[in-house]
């Protein structure tokens, strides 16, 4: 069986609000919006609805600074819901782990 993969292609610009603070003179983007990209990423195809319920092994190797591009790859595990991500910069690995999500249904009022 192939596994589903979703990739992406990013740069962190310089003018994104997650660089905000974080660090005056010495910005850096924070490891909660690496993980926001993914969750991004793997919420789209389905419109959105889903949340994560977990997270598990998640490394950060390398500090991000404004422009830099990032690489983006998910694959789906044999897990259901479970999925499997790396963000690279070149030929450094970034962040990389696994992320457990559920879907939802929106309720109609």
């Amino acid at each position: 069986m192939e596994l589903t993969k979703i990739t992406a292609s990013v740069a962190a610009e310089s003018t994104s609000s997650w660089f905000s603070g974080h660090f005056p003179n010495n910005p850096i983007l924070p490891g909660i919006a690496q993980l926001k990209m993914v969750a991004d990423l793997i919420a789209k195809p389905g419109g959105g609805n889903v949340y994560i319920t977990g997270l598990s092994r998640v490394k950060f190797r390398k500090i991000i600074k404004p422009g830099e591009k990032l690489d983006i790859l998910v694959t789906c595990s044999n897990v259901e819901n479970q999925y499997l991500f790396k963000i690279t910069s070149g030929d450094e690995d970034v962040c990389s782990g696994k992320m457990l999500f559920t879907q939802t249904e929106i309720a109609n009022s």
